[in-house]
């Protein structure tokens, strides 16, 4: 069979767009390991320098929870930084299309995504599986080890920087040091009192099923990720 001009333009679009999305994950997934390392030297740094300061069931603690996922507990928050899988690129009102790096070449647009959240340690210690969990920050990372970051606190690269710097470790403690600190002045809000002024009986006869009872931070409350 004769290879139409359309079945071609298939098949190149095939093979540039398999071969940059497989740049990019081998990228963000390189970066998200070097994530891991870096969160576990930094629980052990700040874990020794915590030494005799405090009670000792205050701890920072890594986890390495896979392949994709990773989980610093600070105190009373968890921290779980999750890389997804896929590659993406931005919708069309996104602030990235103003960046020159990205209006040069499309391509450049197309990235990895590492996602921080935010949950109480309870959450888990007690398996309330209802309770919320919160976006807290984002990094997204390129063909070309570019990256930047949007979220909570997140000012070390943003959107219209884009382009100007690879991601390495010191990029990485940058980003982490703002997530942890974010997260530990993020308080845990009383619920309004109308949120919580009905409970059923079986709420409390249920005793083996404690996320029968919802906690949050801001439950009850908008969260606005603060976004470019």
């Amino acid at each position: 069979m004769e290879t139409t001009p359309l079945r071609a333009q298939i098949l190149d679009t095939i093979i540039r767009k398999s071969t940059l999305k497989q740049r990019v994950f081998d990228n963000t997934f390189g970066a998200f390991n070097s994530l891991k390392e870096t969160l576990l030297e930094m629980a052990s740094e700040m874990d020794d320098e915590l030494d005799g300061k405090l009670d000792r069931r205050v701890r920072l603690e890594y986890r390495d929870r896979g392949k994709f996922e990773a989980q610093l507990q600070v105190a009373n928050d968890i921290l779980i930084f999750q890389m997804h899988s896929d590659v993406f690129e931005f919708d069309s009102d996104h602030l990235i299309w103003q960046n020159p790096y990205v209006q040069a070449d499309r391509d450049n647009s197309y990235c990895g995504l590492i996602n921080i959240y935010n949950f109480l340690s309870d959450s888990f210690k007690f398996n309330r599986n209802a309770d919320e969990g919160y976006l807290i920050g984002r990094i997204f990372i390129n063909r070309e080890h570019r990256y930047f970051a949007e979220g909570k606190q997140q000012n070390s690269m943003r959107a219209m920087d884009f382009g100007k710097s690879e991601i390495d470790q010191e990029a990485l403690v940058a980003i982490l040091e703002s997530a942890i600190g974010f997260a530990l002045n993020f308080d845990l809000l009383m619920p309004p009192y109308e949120e919580n002024k009905r409970v059923t009986v079986d709420q409390f006869n249920t005793k083996m099923d404690n996320s029968k009872f919802v906690t949050g931070k801001r439950l009850g409350y908008d969260f606005d990720i603060e976004d470019i």
